[in-house]
């Protein structure tokens, strides 16, 4: 079956070129995680394509997507991308930046570190930070629907009733809800505010990233304790919604690569159905 690891990770070495603008970097690792060592490790974990995620690394002006574009590029089967930019501009520039990020027909959209503090990187952990429904951000919404083109949100579950709003008010954009929500360490799948995110499940513009396995249940693989909140994501999605994800290499020392997308073959209450729908279907809605 086709596998499609819709949030993962490159970045190259810090050059006079493309420098750093933070060191940014998973626990315990240094130095680049070039593009081609992600293929290579595609293809060891039998990953037919990935999605590329921007991090704080390069900062969020014009340059900020270069690796992505450069990744894409060198490898256009199988790499897609998401990007980052300088939300708050004036009306003309931010829409032209908008444009700019989604102009290559392999960038998906554009990726909100809204559990962070808004500054020139994501600063402290904010779990009620609502910058991102600002209303000078309605142009860059607007925008968004004419390039059909995705918002993907890092979000804590404090901050679902604010996704809720901005998916009422802007159905013609689809908001993809990263790792599960990312429910905070030890919250069961009972348990509020996690529980909200029910809410967002009555907006059809709106999906979840069954990814950061691993990390989200804390347990051994095949990470029993996770399925716990996929299982209460299908029953209110359904798994046309749902889509898998890894987060490697961040996830570099809680688990392997294939590991991080593996469970799933371990995971009984997953049907065949499920498994493609999560593996490569939805994705394939989400981006035609």
């Amino acid at each position: 079956m086709r596998l499609v690891d819709t949030h993962t990770h490159v970045w190259g070495p810090d050059t006079a070129d493309l420098p750093w603008y933070s060191a940014d970097l998973p626990p315990e690792w240094s130095g680049p995680y070039p593009h081609t060592d992600l293929v290579a490790d595609m293809d060891a974990a039998e990953i037919d394509e990935g999605v590329l995620m921007p991090t704080s690394i390069y900062g969020r002006d014009e340059r900020a997507n270069e690796y992505t574009l450069r990744a894409i590029e060198a490898h256009p089967e199988r790499l897609w991308g998401v990007g980052v930019m300088d939300y708050f501009q004036d009306e003309p520039d931010l829409r032209q930046a908008v444009r700019r990020v989604t102009d290559h027909e392999r960038m998906l959209g554009v990726r909100f570190h809204a559990a962070f503090e808004y500054g020139e990187t994501p600063g402290e952990m904010d779990r009620q930070a609502d910058w991102i429904a600002d209303d000078a951000l309605d142009p860059l919404y607007d925008e968004l629907a004419a390039q059909d083109a995705a918002v993907f949100v890092l979000a804590k579950p404090g901050q679902y009733s604010t996704l809720a709003t901005l998916a009422a008010a802007n159905p013609d954009v689809t908001f993809v809800l990263e790792h599960m929500g990312w429910p905070d360490e030890g919250m069961g799948s009972d348990e509020a505010p996690w529980t909200d995110i029910e809410t967002l499940a009555e907006h059809g513009n709106v999906y979840v990233k069954v990814s950061s396995i691993p990390r989200a249940s804390g347990d051994a693989w095949p990470y029993e304790t996770a399925g716990m909140f996929i299982r209460k994501l299908l029953s209110w999605f359904g798994p046309e919604r749902l889509m898998l994800g890894s987060d490697y290499p961040w996830l570099d020392d809680w688990a392997s690569y294939r590991e991080c997308l593996s469970w799933v073959e371990a995971a009984e209450y997953l049907s065949a159905r499920d498994l493609s729908w999560l593996s490569y279907r939805t994705f394939d809605t989400l981006r035609e």
